[in-house]
């Protein structure tokens, strides 16, 4: 497996509430997590910062190579519950951090097969001649355009595009979802912040894809999205075998 990936400010903020970790277990197994934190003052870094780190360390102590797939999909699931009360529990106990949270997109492949885990609107894509997207936004937008009310035209420029129905470490329980998909030689999983999806659409990601090649591929993304306004922290992460 192959990891490429950038984390960028943008034109606009002044800190980075993303944050990111990607590492290959073996030849035939990775794993990437990408966060995007929401608070106030420090409060979004701090949240996405130790959402990475927890859920990174679990899957790290916790994966063995015996694990069937519906092993992997537990181990993400219980990664995020266990980074959701550490963040909670941070969040009442010291007023600083009081309503902070962060999303999570978590892709873990071996031999072919990806199981996916996530919460809020960060989201993974499936690229390859064509794009999918592999998550549904748990957000207030996303909420609306299932329910006829507005088009996903109105949903980028809805006043509550940015708010989010499911935050890592917001409430005492999560709902985790998971997905798992068979992936080729010539797919690409990637996943990424709102940052970019917010400036870029599914047309642009493609095509950056199919005419980038492959470790030029975030740094591509992270530019294109700048230069269409950079409104918000950026942070593109790809696995391809």
């Amino acid at each position: 497996m192959k990891i490429y990936s950038r984390t960028d400010t943008g034109m606009v903020r002044t800190a980075n509430q993303d944050a990111f970790f990607a590492e290959s277990l073996d030849d035939n197994t990775a794993f990437a997590v990408v966060c995007d934190g929401m608070g106030g003052a420090n409060a979004g870094n701090v949240a996405s910062e130790n959402a990475v780190k927890s859920i990174s360390g679990y899957i790290k102590r916790s994966y063995n190579p015996s694990f069937d797939t519906e092993s992997i999909e537990k181990m993400l699931k219980n990664a995020v519950v266990s980074a959701n009360i550490e963040l909670y529990d941070m969040a009442v106990s010291n007023t600083a951090f009081s309503g902070m949270g962060t999303t999570a997109v978590i892709a873990f492949v071996r031999n072919g097969i990806a199981v996916l885990a996530h919460v809020g609107d960060s989201r993974i894509y499936l690229v390859n001649d064509g794009i999918k997207q592999l998550t549904r936004d748990h957000s207030v937008v996303q909420s609306l355009i299932e329910s006829g009310k507005i088009t996903p035209d109105d949903a980028k420029v809805h006043p509550k595009k940015n708010v989010i129905t499911r935050a890592v470490g917001a409430e005492e329980n999560i709902a985790v979802d998971t997905a798992v998909l068979e992936i080729n030689d010539n797919d690409i999983l990637l996943l990424c912040t709102d940052g970019l999806t917010n400036y870029l659409d599914d047309a642009d990601i493609l095509n950056s894809v199919k005419t980038i090649c492959s470790p030029e591929i975030p740094n591509n993304l992270v530019d294109k999205a700048n230069k269409n306004g950079g409104g918000d922290n950026i942070t593109v992460v790809i696995l391809t075998r």
